[in-house]
């Protein structure tokens, strides 16, 4: 039997603003995360062991950063003559031309594009999420249930469910209510931001929405998820695993802090489902005579001199003697100079914490470092 025609739209556009300023100068997808991968390497990843060998990128904020990374696909087997990955820009010369305003209208403008490709599932996913999941395994699900979306769930803590689409869903798997980050949640059941469509339904309610509307279209989330749930045509599927959403600094922080633990929630070495990343260094991690590490992350290429904690640290971060590095995650080529203290901070690439400073040590707050403005 021919696999399912499936077509993976990863959205990779937004702003990123509640991870500022990891933000400032990359694309979202592009923030790196547990040592040696990018965000956008799980939806990446997820493709390449789910067969999904069709990968459209939708970029726009910082583009350049996140282009690099994808490295033309190679990582995950996507550079093909024929289908792998495609990167979609905001463009000009159609009447669909311009900068997309959310997800919901970044969709629209590539509706024409989509219906040339006529997939039997739309998957649509965001690329601030850790997590592993099989999208062929959701797209036929999606396809025996007969719904229009089916959304992939999940449950949080419900003090964090207002951050994201929390759903309502009776005993058959019918999602009977959806709400687009409400003040007040009706529940801790929340979407992943993992979507299988029915392409077409998906497309002509966009145009039917865009039409109607005197602004355009934005997020998803906002009129046509809703809508498709008021029509009784969504489904949910639970997730069943680790999924953290780390599109805010102490999401990003918390989640590298769980890596640490003795019995991991996300295990980064699972060799059944290796998760894949362009542009790694080969050489592996360095521990001097005097170092003392405990219970840490060293990526390939890091040094380490001094203390190093509870810490996760980058490809190319030293830490020099009499220097101490705690609760902390360390981003690519960081130095930590003699007699520094680092605790309880993201030290953004290509820093140098001065000698004898001391950054963080707020018991509360989690403290960023980034480079100094050029």
């Amino acid at each position: 039997m021919a696999l399912t025609r499936v077509l993976l739209l990863v959205l990779a556009g937004g702003a990123g603003g509640r991870l500022s300023p990891l933000t400032d100068d990359r694309a979202k997808p592009a923030v790196p995360w547990g040592g040696t991968l990018r965000l956008i390497d799980f939806s990446l990843s997820n493709a390449q062991h789910s067969h999904v060998p069709d990968v459209w990128v939708i970029e726009q904020f910082n583009p350049a950063t996140l282009s690099d990374q994808l490295a033309n696909g190679r990582p995950w087997d996507l550079d093909r003559s024929s289908g792998g990955l495609m990167v979609l820009h905001p463009h000009l010369g159609t009447d669909r031309e311009g900068w997309h305003s959310g997800t919901a209208d970044a969709v629209w403008r590539q509706a024409a594009l989509i219906r040339d490709f006529a997939p039997e599932v739309l998957m649509v996913v965001s690329a601030d999420a850790v997590y592993r999941l099989d999208y062929r395994d959701v797209a036929d699900t999606h396809l025996a249930s007969g719904a229009a979306v089916t959304m992939v769930t999940t449950e949080v803590d419900p003090d964090e469910a207002s951050r994201f689409g929390v759903v309502m869903v009776d005993d058959e798997g019918t999602v009977t209510d959806y709400a687009y980050k409400p003040d007040e949640p009706a529940s801790s059941t929340v979407t992943t931001e993992v979507f299988a469509f029915d392409a077409e339904a998906l497309l002509a309610l966009l145009e039917e929405l865009e039409a109607a509307s005197d602004d355009g279209l934005a997020d998803l989330g906002d009129h046509g998820l809703p809508q498709l749930v008021h029509r009784g045509r969504a489904r949910a599927v639970p997730l069943g695993g680790y999924w953290r959403d780390v599109g805010t600094i102490d999401a990003y922080w918390q989640s590298h802090m769980e890596l640490l633990d003795d019995d991991p929630p996300f295990d980064l070495h699972d060799t059944s489902w290796p998760l894949h990343t362009h542009g790694l260094p080969s050489a592996g991690a360095r521990i001097g005579t005097d170092a003392s590490v405990s219970r840490s992350l060293l990526a390939p290429g890091s040094h380490v001199l001094g203390e190093v904690s509870r810490s996760v640290l980058s490809h190319g971060v030293v830490v020099h003697p009499g220097a101490v590095v705690r609760d902390s995650v360390l981003l690519q080529r960081v130095v930590v100079q003699p007699g520094a203290v680092v605790v309880r901070c993201i030290v953004d690439a290509d820093v140098v914490v001065e000698r004898g400073t001391t950054v963080g040590a707020d018991a509360d707050d989690v403290t960023v470092v980034a480079p100094p403005s050029p």
